[in-house]
């Protein structure tokens, strides 16, 4: 039996969907997206939806938006797929690179004033695959300093916490801005594709200007306007649309997203049951503020594990189930050897960030370095399931 990291759940709905804009003649940005915008927005409770082409460009944009620059700093977590990080550069900005709490593989909101610097503009906090990240401690110290807070929701479609004693959807949003990613091992996909949600009216309107190279008069208006128009442009901007055929693709997925998660977490509680007392390997835990999507499903090594990740892995692999080791880090990773970055104002140790390793870091580098992602998507079948928890069993302990 093969059983991959994920397998899109794309049927007849979505077909008929991506026919219906065929049909159509318009497979551009246009009525599709705009109806996709509305319906995500309803579905975590955000007043704005912005659809763009991917979760990268969300942010990157939402950077812009802020007038977030050359010299300017802006807090984030190295652990995170590298996407996070590369938006901030290529502004122009300097990361500002935080230790995760273990417990969420999210920013620790008790490292994060110390990183602070006068250059700080902003706050990128991650909500790592689909766990949510402790939001109410890092807006504590946002609203005390006066920072915007971003959330890279990229893998959290569907996930909830708990704030002011309400359970609330991830991308309401509770900072400034949150981002999502619909690439293919996301909960909803377009094959790629981004959405950018906001409570703020007057950003949602520049967003919207700015991922369409500051159009005024857009194709949309006038497709039924019923007087001869014409583009301006009021400045330079970005191509960074989502077309009608990607959000046709992910309409029939947003309307059934709740029986999604459902099947996600039955999926997670399985593997607990299962895995609960393994000698090698620790399964998640959900704290009492947050509900995961599952996104993915991380095992940690336990201390004095007799094998190593990667050995772990290729024994999987010899099974036919496929895994990945733990999210990378940014800091870690050549293209950070030479890319400005800092993890406090202090100085840290620079041979080690010259290795790409930092005192500071330690917690996300074990992350990566001790935790194995396993299979886990809806429409997992019980005898995929049996077959990867019979394979995490039969290691040789």
């Amino acid at each position: 039996m093969q059983v991959p990291m994920v397998r899109p759940e794309l049927g007849e709905a979505e077909a008929c969907a991506v026919s219906r804009v065929i049909r159509s003649g318009w497979i551009a940005q246009g009525p599709e997206v705009a109806a996709f915008e509305r319906e995500l927005a309803a579905a975590v409770g955000a007043p704005f939806a912005v659809a763009v082409s991917n979760c990268t460009s969300a942010m990157e944009l939402c950077l812009r938006a802020l007038g977030i620059g050359r010299g300017a700093d802006v807090v984030t977590v190295s652990h995170s797929f590298i996407a996070t990080a590369n938006a901030i550069v290529a502004v122009g900005a300097r990361p500002l690179f935080v230790d995760i709490d273990p417990a969420t593989y999210g920013m620790d909101p008790a490292l994060l004033a110390a990183v602070l610097t006068p250059a700080t503009r902003a706050i990128l906090c991650v909500h790592q695959l689909g766990f949510p990240c402790d939001l109410s401690g890092i807006l504590e110290i946002a609203q005390r300093c006066a920072l915007p807070v971003i959330e890279d929701a990229a893998c959290a479609i569907g996930s909830e916490i708990q704030i002011g004693g309400t359970w609330q959807a991830i991308g309401r949003p509770h900072g400034l801005v949150a981002c999502f990613s619909f690439h293919p091992r996301k909960v909803v996909t377009t094959g790629d594709g981004g959405m950018i949600t906001t409570a703020d009216p007057a950003l949602a309107e520049r967003l919207r200007r700015l991922r369409q190279h500051a159009m005024a008069g857009a194709s949309v208006s006038k497709q039924d306007s019923q007087r001869v128009t014409f583009e301006s442009f009021a400045e330079p901007a970005y191509n960074l649309r989502m077309t009608d055929m990607q959000a046709a693709l992910a309409r029939p997925q947003l309307a059934r997203l709740q029986k999604s998660i459902a099947e996600r977490r039955a999926l997670g509680e399985r593997y607990r049951l299962a895995l609960d007392g393994h000698p090698l390997l620790q399964p998640p835990r959900e704290l009492p503020w947050m509900r995961a999507n599952f996104q993915s499903y991380p095992l940690r090594l336990r201390d004095g594990a007799r094998l190593s990740q990667v050995e772990i892995m290729q024994h999987l692999l010899a099974r036919g189930v496929a895994s990945r080791r733990g999210v990378d880090n940014a800091h870690m990773e050549p293209a950070y050897a030479a890319t400005p970055w800092s993890c406090g104002p202090e100085p840290c140790d620079a041979d080690l960030h010259r290795q790409g390793r930092c005192q500071r870091l330690r917690c996300s580098e074990e992350a990566r370095d001790k935790t194995i992602l396993i299979p886990l998507f809806h429409g997992m079948t019980k005898e995929e399931q049996a077959h990867v928890i019979a394979s995490l069993h039969a290691l040789p302990m």
